[in-house]
């Protein structure tokens, strides 16, 4: 399978295209963050990755949710995705967008 990776314009256009609130967060360091642990976990599709961590969607394949609720394994990539986002966030320079 192909991996198509997140780049930070389509961190962006994700984001306006899912809510009219403006973001709040460095998007070049969610989409690093969410291809990294993605990769880390072998797992094909890392704007999955950025709607867990986001919107707290559910991954059924990576078992990340039971009955509505955080998984242990969910709670665990999300402290991953966290981490790593703070991680590269304070590496990024900051720029306007």
């Amino acid at each position: 399978m192909n991996k198509k990776y997140l780049t930070p314009k389509s961190v962006l256009d994700y984001f306006n295209k899912r809510t009219d609130e403006p973001i709040r967060h460095c998007h070049k360091a969610l989409a690093a963050a969410c291809n990294d642990i993605s990769d880390e976990l072998d797992y094909d599709k890392p704007l999955d990755m950025l709607k867990l961590l986001c919107w707290n969607d559910e991954i059924p394949s990576l078992h990340t949710h039971s009955y509505s609720f955080n998984t242990a394994t969910g709670r665990e990539i999300i402290y991953k995705l966290q981490s790593h986002y703070y991680e590269v966030k304070d590496l990024t320079p900051i720029q306007k967008q």
